[in-house]
């Protein structure tokens, strides 16, 4: 396991256990050392279709459609290559099996069963851009990246998690890996966890606060199953 430091890897240890703990999340491992490491791991998100029942003619139509809307070729900006991904996972993707045939919708997240999704995730994600960047923790729904989370030990200030963040969505870096991200965190031990979006800027990062009535919350303290269907 590639060398963090000893604060930063408690913190980064405990989140990692209150995901998998209290939020259902399965841990996909570290993978600085992990080749090809993407915002859409085709691997993951197929196997969640199939299991859901999706025609396998489908499939590779549907994993090239999120490819192209994911991507950021031709001056594309990252904004509006966020939202045509967002679409897709919102109102699910339009193929059709053979000429002549209808379209069907294929859903890229279940909204309707929150449960019946794959909610995984992996840290130390070293991904490949302009320069190779490696964000803390980044968190999978059905194989798309959709959360990334960097942490720092008590006594360094969340602003440079969120900085770090922000500098990993500029071009010199891995902003294509953001394509897909819904939710863009920084937390530490005394500050807590402040979040937005692609390319909020620093001073309109919220506090990410637990609910008044967790019992009867729709919500959880960090994005678990729910959080993720209100997006």
């Amino acid at each position: 396991m590639i060398s963090v430091g000893q604060r930063e890897r408690a913190t980064q240890n405990r989140v990692i256990k209150l995901f998998q703990a209290e939020l259902g999340y399965r841990y996909l491992g570290d993978w600085h050392t992990r080749e090809n490491n993407r915002n859409v791991e085709p691997e993951l998100l197929t196997a969640w279709l199939v299991g859901r029942g999706v025609d396998a003619a489908l499939i590779p139509k549907v994993l090239r459609q999120l490819d192209r809307a994911a991507s950021l070729g031709e001056g594309r900006l990252l904004y509006d290559a966020n939202k045509e991904v967002y679409r897709l996972l919102r109102y699910g993707v339009k193929e059709k099996v053979g000429a002549g045939e209808q379209n069907q919708t294929v859903w890229l997240v279940d909204w309707a069963n929150p449960q019946a999704n794959d909610f995984a995730i992996a840290e130390e994600v070293t991904v490949k851009g302009e320069h190779k960047k490696r964000p803390d923790l980044v968190l999978y729904v059905n194989g798309i990246a959709l959360g990334v989370i960097e942490l720092k030990r008590s006594t360094v200030s969340v602003s440079e998690g969120i900085h770090q963040n922000l500098d990993n969505q500029k071009k010199d870096f891995i902003r294509n890996f953001f394509t897909t991200m819904q939710l863009v965190m920084a937390g530490n031990d005394t500050q807590g966890v402040r979040y937005g979006t692609i390319e909020t800027h620093e001073k309109y990062y919220l506090e990410w606060k637990e609910p008044a009535d967790p019992i009867h919350s729709d919500h959880v303290d960090l994005p678990g199953p729910i959080c993720w269907t209100s997006i």
